[in-house]
């Protein structure tokens, strides 16, 4: 008599990250997505849930736990638990982060301490969050920067991330930026296009941006810019190749200029074109397009 079948295994997300960076508003659109969501769970207990999600609602309910500082005793075990022989499912690990600043800010705005700023200031706390939870964030799957984020924002890079449970693709971000407005922290590859003339020193171009034909044009035919796109677009495509190898589903590939208007704008333009051309699933967004 041949082997049954095995049911496939839903996925298994666990989100965790800095305190006020978002983790309840994942957790509850990942709710909203159909996930099984457990908060505050020890990283200890992670296979016991599994086992219990499985046993009443089956095989293929998808999971998300989130973990938080306050299981800190027990984050050296959870990639042991994450790890697929332990739990029998894929997991993603995902990041919530913020800047310190934003942080406090929205701490203070909900009147909530610290859990671990003791009889020290908000600032306090979140430096020893930060030592805790390096080494998760080193290994994370997918890593989110809330610092520009409202609400709606935050799920809807939740649910572009989580709102296809089933699919196995590599999903690739390439977010346009301004160096004066900060670097992405959350990028995995990151190009500079100040190599290029500037067309805001265009008149004609100026009011213009990088999504706009004439800009685009007069980017990509500077010199260089060919050179850069054949020399970038297979780096990116092998580094795709070894993410999938590796289990990975998310890369997020970031491109600026000085404003985040032009150039950076035009050459995301371009290599999200290419990646769709070659196949992979990619998708262009301009973190400062219209902020100057």
């Amino acid at each position: 008599m041949s082997e049954q079948q095995q049911p496939p295994t839903g996925p298994l997300v666990v989100v965790t990250g800095m305190t006020g960076a978002g983790r309840s508003t994942a957790a509850k659109e990942l709710e909203d997505l159909g996930y099984y969501v457990v908060d505050n769970l020890p990283p200890s207990l992670l296979r016991d849930v599994v086992r219990l999600v499985d046993e009443s609602q089956g095989a293929g309910q998808p999971i998300a736990v989130v973990v938080d500082v306050r299981s800190g005793s027990f984050f050296g075990s959870l990639q042991a638990n994450l790890a697929q022989k332990a739990t029998g499912r894929r997991a993603t690990l995902v990041f919530l982060e913020a800047t310190d600043d934003v942080l406090v800010r929205r701490q203070e705005a909900a009147r909530r301490p610290h859990p671990l700023q003791g009889s020290g200031r908000l600032l306090d706390g979140l430096e020893r969050e930060r030592v805790v939870l390096a080494d998760l964030r080193g290994e994370a799957d997918l890593v989110i920067d809330t610092t520009a984020l409202n609400v709606h924002q935050l799920t809807g890079r939740i649910r572009e991330a989580f709102g296809s449970p089933d699919s196995t693709d590599l999903r690739i971000r390439v977010v346009s930026f301004g160096f004066k407005y900060g670097i992405p922290v959350d990028a995995d590859y990151l190009a500079d296009m100040r190599f290029l003339p500037n067309p805001h020193w265009i008149p004609e171009l100026r009011p213009h941006t990088g999504r706009d034909q004439e800009v685009s044009e007069y980017v990509l035919s500077q010199p260089g810019a060919a050179e850069f796109l054949d020399g970038y677009l297979p780096v990116l495509t092998g580094v795709a190749e070894g993410y999938l190898r590796e289990g990975k589903r998310f890369m997020r590939v970031a491109i600026g200029c000085t404003g985040g208007k032009h150039r950076s704008v035009a050459m995301t333009e371009e290599v999200t074109r290419r990646l769709v051309e070659l196949g992979l699933q990619a998708t262009a967004t301009h973190r400062d397009l219209g902020r100057e």
